[in-house]
């Protein structure tokens, strides 16, 4: 066999390795991402998920936001459990499902916080038109403050311009939903 041979083979060997190490640290760039952006509670986002037609990525993406997995959070404006819901909303969103409703304690159980959160993200989505930004900026702001936002050409409908949302916490809150949303669906 000539020397030509041999750089070639040596060349390919090479290759072969830098595809080897690059595999490698992918598996691990998404091994680490996944750590970070877990899909804890599975068995419930995944049922509400489809029983409320939600995409299971966004609930995860607020439950992540909003209590980054802890079931035991409660915020200073006194929301609660994984998906920070207000007494005041939870106990509607339960009465519609003819479902008992405790206030100290049915939102740190995490069944029930994902199927209220979920249920009424999904009610959030439908009356926004499958909107993400609209419903999301609803979730953390309420439905009356969205609505005088546009009625007041603040924000618009389509929230093509949520920099426009007045409360500074919401304005960060919608973009961070919407990253870690897209952060899930490419992850998983």
């Amino acid at each position: 066999m000539t020397k030509k041979f041999y750089k070639i083979l040596i060349i390919l060997i090479i290759i072969l390795l830098i595809l080897i190490v690059l595999f490698r640290i992918v598996k691990v760039q998404d091994v680490l991402l996944k750590l970070v952006y877990p899909k804890k509670y599975s068995e419930y986002v995944d049922k509400y998920a489809e029983q409320y037609n939600v995409d299971e990525n966004l609930v995860y993406s607020v439950i992540k936001v909003e209590s980054n997995f802890d079931v035991n959070v409660t915020s200073n404006k006194n929301a609660k459990g994984l998906m920070q819901l207000l007494d005041s909303t939870a106990q509607e969103l339960a009465q519609e499902e003819n479902m008992e409703y405790n206030e100290n304690t049915s939102l740190y159980n995490p069944e029930i916080n994902i199927m209220l959160g979920t249920k009424y993200l999904s009610k959030l989505l439908d009356k926004y038109n499958n909107n993400i930004y609209m419903a999301v900026i609803a979730y953390n702001a309420g439905i009356g403050n969205v609505d005088k936002w546009i009625s007041n050409n603040i924000i618009s409908e389509d929230g093509s311009d949520i920099e426009n949302v007045p409360y500074k916490e919401t304005n960060s809150y919608v973009r961070k939903i919407i990253r870690d949303y897209n952060i899930y669906k490419k992850i998983y």
